[in-house]
Parts: C-alpha cells; structure tokens; sequence
C-alpha cells in the first residue's frame, strides 16, 4: 500500500498523524509511506528522522496526496487539503462530520471512502481512537480554565485549590468518559469541588472514587442548571458517537454564571454542548458571552503536538497496517467507522 501523510494545515495545528518509529514499521512491512517535508517539524521530529527509517520526502502536498491511495492525517481536510482529494483515495483521519455538513458534500462529491477515527468502535463500544485526544483534551480543557480565571485574562480571580481560609473553586464536567473523566481528575488533583454529570452508574461510580472532594451526579436538566449557575468553571465533554452533541447546558444558565467564570467545550468538534459555543481556534481561542469567557478550540490537543502525536500514533498504527490490507473493511471496528463512500453517507449517526 502507498500511504501518505501529509502536513496539518490547520490554525497552529502543530500534530503529525504517525511519527517517525510508526512509519519505520509500516516500512518494513513492505509498503511505501510518503511523508510531506516538514510534517513532523512541530512535533519535534526532523525530516532527518522520517529519512532514517525509509520514509520517501515529498516537497509539497500535491505529491503526497499525489503518491498515496492511504491519505493517513490528524484533522478533517480542510481547504488546500480537499483540492488533492481523489475518489479512490481512502483518508483516515478525525473528520466530525455531524458537526460539518459542507464538508460532508465535498467528500461525497469527491467519492472517496472516508474512514473517522473517532467513530471506529470495538465490539464493547469502546472508541479506542477517540480516547487518546480525548483523555489530552480533558487536560488541557482544565489547563487553559485555570489560567483563565485569573483577573489579568478577564476572570473572577479564583484560585482552584483554595487556601486556608478562601474558598475552593468549583468545577462542573458534563460527562464522564475519556474527556471528562481526565478534566475531573485534574481539577480534583489540584484541589477544586469537582461535580461530574454522567448517565452511567459505572462511570459516576468512578467518578466518586476519584476522592472526597469529587461528587457525581445524574444529568436532570434542573440539576445541572443549579449546578452551573455556581461554577467557576464548566468543563463540556458530552459525547454521542458519530451524531451532533446536544446542548446541555442552555443561554439562560450561561446568564446565571457570575461574570468571570469560564466555559470549556471539549465537544465543539461534535457542534459543542452549551448553546452559546462557536468553535475557536488557537489564533483567537476566546470570547465571552454574559460575562462568562468560552474557550471552544476544535484541535485543543494541538497544542501539545510532541505529546499527542506520540499518543496518537500508537493509537492509530495497529489501524492503520490493517487498512493497508485490500480485505480491512472485514474488520468491524474499521466498517463502523466508515462516514462516506462513494458519494453516500454511510455512517448512521450522520445519515
């Protein structure tokens, strides 16, 4: 097979979809990967390193599209990627579709078979290529919100730890999976009042374990509204498979927020669960409603690209050497992941 990996070209999209160790081994195995001069720069790994280990540089993204029948990168393809697209193309990448109907009719017009690693699904449900960026996701997501509260970035001025003396700040996580599992261990950690909002026992029961300072609590929309009106800080990390996330939390608890607090919306990928989110990038990551700062990145992991490509990677490869196989649509996990193909919607989440 012919694998291609081209340059992420989006706003400080600093990611590579497999790094140079990955690629060595899909080498070995007896296929061609094409890799687009500088891809890796960002993540820390030289075109030197792709070299070593049999990879064929390409000088632009024309040739790597060009090269390749396996089109392997991080974020959906956005203008300047789709322009290479071809309908035998088979592109592997996170596309969130739901969330972008226009680039849904670009890829049926274009007829290509297109493969979204968050909606491959193992037999237990379990999105094994979602989870990675997620559990960084969650990180960051209480990462930037900490810094956001502080008075000098417009924020209500809350320590999430407390000191003797002063209050502990309040974190609210709409959901409990990967995302928000790693947002709630995070913000406990550093010694906030953590609530978790999940409808699984299993879930909320692993939420509490976290420590006596984390409560978990079903999602009634009364609840949740009570609870968020007090927050300093709201981390949204609400998940259906392949399908728009549902707002949650509404405009009118938005209001109720006291000026300062800060929203997260890990699921502005998906179309984001509060109703007052529009997706940001890094250039201009903020914007403020009510008096309540939203941080809704699509590619928050970006960020840290050295750490997630190496996460992802790993996660991706084992994928990938079986797509590289003529017969990788037997495999079920891969199947429930295909979004479009030849020119049909084939997901049912997104039909």
């Amino acid at each position: 097979m012919r694998i291609g990996i081209p340059t992420e070209i989006k706003t400080l999209e600093g990611r590579v979809a497999l790094v140079p160790a990955a690629c060595g081994d899909l080498v070995r195995a007896g296929h061609e990967v094409f890799v687009q001069a500088g891809a890796g720069v960002q993540s820390g790994f030289s075109d030197e390193d792709f070299g070593r280990v049999g990879v064929t540089l390409v000088a632009d993204a024309a040739a790597a599209y060009g090269s390749a029948d396996l089109i392997v990168k991080v974020k959906e393809p956005i203008a300047g990627d789709l322009e290479h697209l071809r309908s035998d193309h088979l592109l592997f990448c996170y596309l969130h579709l739901a969330a972008e109907p226009s680039l849904s009719e670009r890829l049926l017009a274009i007829g290509l078979t297109g493969v979204a690693f968050e909606t491959v699904e193992e037999n237990d449900g379990t999105l094994p290529l979602l989870a990675p960026m997620s559990n960084i996701a969650g990180r960051i997501g209480v990462q930037v919100g900490t810094h956001l509260l502080h008075l000098p970035q417009g924020g209500r001025g809350v320590l999430l730890g407390g000191l003797p003396a002063a209050d502990r700040g309040h974190v609210v996580v709409l959901g409990a999976g990967a995302a928000g599992g790693n947002a709630a261990r995070l913000a406990a950690a550093a010694g906030a009042r953590v609530t978790v909002f999940d409808k699984r026992q299993d879930r909320l029961a692993e939420m509490m374990a976290i420590g006596p300072n984390v409560t978990a609590l079903y999602p009634y929309a009364e609840t949740v509204g009570d609870f968020v009106a007090r927050a300093d800080m709201v981390i949204g990390a609400v998940l259906v498979t392949g399908a728009r996330a549902p707002h949650v939390v509404t405009r009118d608890m938005i209001s109720d927020m006291a000026d300062g607090c800060v929203v997260v919306d890990i699921s502005v990928d998906q179309g984001g669960c509060f109703e007052t989110t529009r997706p940001t990038t890094y250039a201009d990551p903020t914007y403020v409603v009510d008096g309540v700062t939203h941080f809704a990145v699509t590619n928050m992991p970006g960020a840290v690209p050295r750490t997630s490509s190496q996460s992802l990677s790993a996660a991706i490869l084992p994928y990938v050497q079986r797509m590289a196989q003529s017969d990788w649509d037997a495999v079920a996990s891969l199947a429930r992941g295909v979004n479009v193909r030849a020119g049909e919607i084939v997901h049912p989440a997104l039909r």
